[in-house]
Parts: C-alpha cells; sequence; structure tokens
C-alpha cells in the first residue's frame, strides 16, 4: 500500500500512525537533513527536492533553484510520503508505477527507488542548468562592460550550496542501503539502487567543480573590478591635474594686486588664456600617452 500525503497536519499523521501501526511517523517526520536512515522495520527517508527557476538570467535573476521536501516512510508492505511544496508533485511517478507492473512486484521499496531515481533525475536536470547558467556568465565576465558583477556570483554561489546541501548528503546513505542487506530491500531493489549511487556520486562531483570554477570567476570579478576602479581613479586624477593649472593661473590673477605679470599689457589676457590651453594640453597629451585618458 502506497499512502501519499501533501503538507499534512500533526493530527492527521497521528490517525494515520495508529492505522497503520507505525508509532515513529510522527516522531521522524518535520524538517530534517537530507538522508536515509534505516532499521530492520522502517525505513525513513527525506529528501530534498528541486526545480530550476528560469529567468532573464543574470540582470533579473533572484532565485536559481526552487526546493521542496519529500519524506517516505517504508515498511513491511506499506510506505508513506509526505511532500512539503508544490514542486515534489508525485502523480505522474505513481502513474507510471502502475503502468509497469514489474516494478511494483519487488514491494514498496520499488516505490522508494522510483521516487529517489526521480529525485536524482531532477538533480540532474538543475545542474544541466547550471552548467548552462556558468557558461553564460564566463563568457560575460571577460566581456567589456560586462553586466556581470560580484552580486551575481555569490546569488550563484549561494544557490550551488544550497544544490550540494540537497545532493551530498545522501550519497553515504543511499550506498550503505544499496550494499547492506535489508529484509525490507529486495536484491533485485538495491541493484537499481546502486546504479542511482553511481549517478548521484557524478552529481556530486559535478556541483563540487561547479563551485570551484565559481570561486575562480569570482576573483576574476573582483579582479576587473579593481582594475576598473584604478583605471576611474587614473582618469580623475589626470583630470584633476589638467584642472589645477587653470585653476593656479586664474587663483594668482584674480588676487586683485597692482604689480602683477603683463597687467597693464594689451596682449596679457589672451596670453594668459593661450596659456592655460597650452599647459592644459600638453597635460592632456601627456597623460593619454601613460594610458591614464
Amino acid at each position: 500500500m502506497w499512502v501519499g500525503l501533501f503538507e499534512p497536519t500533526s493530527s492527521q499523521l497521528d490517525d494515520l500512525a495508529v492505522e497503520l501501526g507505525l508509532s515513529d511517523l510522527t516522531r521522524d517526520n518535520g524538517a530534517r537533513r537530507p538522508g536515509i536512515r534505516g532499521r530492520r522495520d522502517l525505513i525513513s527517508a527525506t529528501l530534498a527536492t528541486v526545480r530550476h527557476v528560469t529567468n532573464d538570467f543574470p540582470d533579473n535573476a533572484s532565485e536559481i533553484v526552487e526546493t521542496g521536501e519529500i519524506t517516505a516512510f517504508l515498511a513491511p508492505e506499506v510506505i508513506v510520503t509526505v511532500r512539503q511544496g508544490e514542486i515534489s508533485e508525485l502523480g505522474v511517478l505513481r502513474r507510471e508505477l502502475e503502468a509497469t507492473p514489474e516494478r511494483l512486484a519487488a514491494g514498496p521499496a520499488s516505490v522508494l527507488h522510483a521516487i529517489v531515481d526521480r529525485s536524482v533525475d531532477d538533480y540532474l536536470t538543475v545542474t544541466d542548468a547550471f552548467e548552462r547558467d556558468i557558461g553564460r556568465v564566463e563568457s560575460l565576465v571577460f566581456a567589456p562592460r560586462s553586466p556581470i558583477g560580484a552580486e551575481h556570483m555569490y546569488l550563484m554561489k549561494r544557490e550551488i550550496i544550497e544544490l550540494h546541501r540537497a545532493v551530498a548528503p545522501l550519497v553515504a546513505p543511499l550506498r550503505s542501503l544499496a550494499e547492506s542487506h535489508n529484509a525490507l530491500v529486495p536484491p533485485e531493489v538495491r541493484s537499481r539502487l546502486r546504479d542511482v549511487d553511481d549517478h548521484l556520486t557524478n552529481l556530486t562531483e559535478r556541483i563540487a567543480e561547479f563551485d570551484e570554477v565559481l570561486t575562480t570567476l569570482l576573483n576574476a570579478t573582483l579582479a576587473k573590478v579593481a582594475l576598473q576602479q584604478n583605471g576611474d581613479m587614473r582618469k580623475i586624477t589626470a583630470w584633476a591635474a589638467i584642472i589645477t593649472v587653470p585653476t593656479m593661473i586664474v587663483g594668482v590673477y584674480g588676487m586683485n594686486f597692482d604689480h602683477m605679470p603683463e597687467l597693464r599689457w594689451t596682449y596679457g589676457y589672451p596670453a594668459v588664456i593661450a596659456g592655460i590651453l597650452l599647459c592644459s594640453f600638453v597635460l592632456h597629451r601627456v597623460f593619454r600617452r601613460k594610458h591614464w585618458l
């Protein structure tokens, strides 16, 4: 028997626990770290469900991975699934299993395998989408006037960490379940679980690689920002130096002394203006030659 619940209340879980004789159902339910915990008469598996959020990345991205949760309780002849969040829908999976009776012939453990397998497939879909996003980021990081900033990198690293938290804790428990003997999990189901474990291990390695790539890209972005700031400071300094010359000359002639150079000369004013322009032009050419402007 497969009992599927969507965001049940505590009273509903209590009633179901009494009806099925599963005293640990309410105790083991709740927000928990992903993992698989087993005994001879009960196996509980908590899986984080994930979905890639489509957005106009990177400019308008606020969230990349949306998460939910499925908790499955496997007992002799029965499995109970408790779903939290809309993205953990199991109706399609139930219909697929009903269409393949040979899979259900292995008992409720086949349902647990199907749920874990579907969750790992979802992890793979999100990981592939992340790979495309990282490829776009990598091409934009080194593009002129790139819209990518450090905040986008931190967002992606945060989402990668969230995906890693969903995947990594399952590796060791799933391998233990697939390799150790348990009366609740027939040998044919353990064989299928070993295939899922291989996929999960590869996913964990890919996610770790993504984190390293993002760290490198983040460092490159910060270095690029620092170089841009240095360039801006050079330009500001160069223009400040150019503006200082006319400011100094005009300031001297604005002191209203009677005895100043060329004060009574007819061409004194044009000469001062020409001197200001000449000095500014020379400074501009010097800074341009040094690539400060």
